[in-house]
């Protein structure tokens, strides 16, 4: 097969109902030729520690990877080990993430850490089942650090691979669901070396996006994301930085601090500690520990 445009692909998937082991193994020339050429050197990507593996996924879910870069150096000065991360004060970790949003993986991370610590004596579970198991952590996620860490072949979708394979197989197709794209990945994936492989995918995925009209919108779980700006998540980070900076705060307080109305401050003070982020001391707010 020397003709791999995305309609040839397509066709050539559609109409034998399957890939061949030819068209398997022109597919994966395609990628790595691709990925080997154009390297995209990231710390983490220089270590199979799954502890460090763990917290750049966390860490790269909805947020760009050039932020990322800059925080990870820095998380992992303030907690280079799964036992420092299980025993940090929560005050603390919410002060290293700030800048990367989300404050709510920071709180499954350290979950995650303490439950590595308190059932598995601070050694890492290698099966996609255990790793699943931890708090917060789902299937991509699971199977991202067993690849990535252990070398387990597991099929697993994230946006840029699903990107790749909307582009190379679904050529003219709209609303493509994963359960379509998952048998493709699992026959066209390298049991050998799944680490590199799925590296490879993902920057392919993102020179597709560099280069083309986003295919990933194409796929019926394509979901645009979210302004930051006048939501209600950029309040629950300003409540939250300012219960950092000033513990013992009032609702009077932060009302100040506040454009928002005193009913939609209190509604997000009563979930940030139900989720476990704040508590109430007397009259004034602290982040729990």
């Amino acid at each position: 097969m020397t003709r791999l445009t995305p309609e040839y692909l397509t066709a050539f998937f559609l109409g034998r109902n399957g890939l061949s082991p030819e068209a398997v193994s022109a597919f994966r020339t395609l990628i790595y030729a691709y990925y080997h050429a154009n390297p995209r050197p990231m710390p983490w990507r220089a270590t199979d520690d799954p502890y460090r593996i763990l917290v750049s996924e966390i860490m790269l879910q909805q947020t760009q990877v050039e932020r990322v870069k800059l925080k990870y150096a820095e998380f992992l000065g303030a907690f280079p080990t799964v036992h420092a991360l299980a025993a940090a004060p929560l005050p603390e970790l919410l002060r290293v993430w700030q800048g990367l949003g989300y404050n709510r993986r920071a709180l499954y991370l350290k979950r995650c850490s303490e439950t590595i610590v308190a059932q598995w004596g601070g050694m890492f579970p290698r099966t996609v089942e255990e790793l699943q198991s931890l708090p917060g952590i789902g299937p991509y996620t699971a199977r991202a650090v067993a690849a990535f860490a252990f070398g387990v072949a597991e099929p697993l979708i994230e946006t840029n691979i699903r990107t790749l394979f909307i582009h190379f197989f679904f050529h003219g197709r709209e609303q493509v669901a994963d359960s379509e794209i998952m048998p493709l990945i699992t026959v066209t994936l390298d049991g050998e070396r799944p680490r590199e492989w799925y590296y490879a995918l993902m920057d392919y995925g993102v020179m597709l996006k560099q280069n083309h009209p986003n295919p990933g919108r194409r796929s019926r779980h394509h979901m645009q994301q979210t302004r930051f700006e006048g939501s209600n998540r950029q309040l629950r980070s300003r409540l939250l930085r300012e219960v950092l900076a000033q513990p013992g705060i009032t609702v009077e307080e932060l009302l100040t601090q506040s454009a928002a109305g005193r009913e939609t401050v209190e509604r997000n003070l009563e979930a940030l500690q139900a989720e476990g982020f704040l508590m109430k001391r007397g009259g004034g707010y602290l982040v729990a520990d």
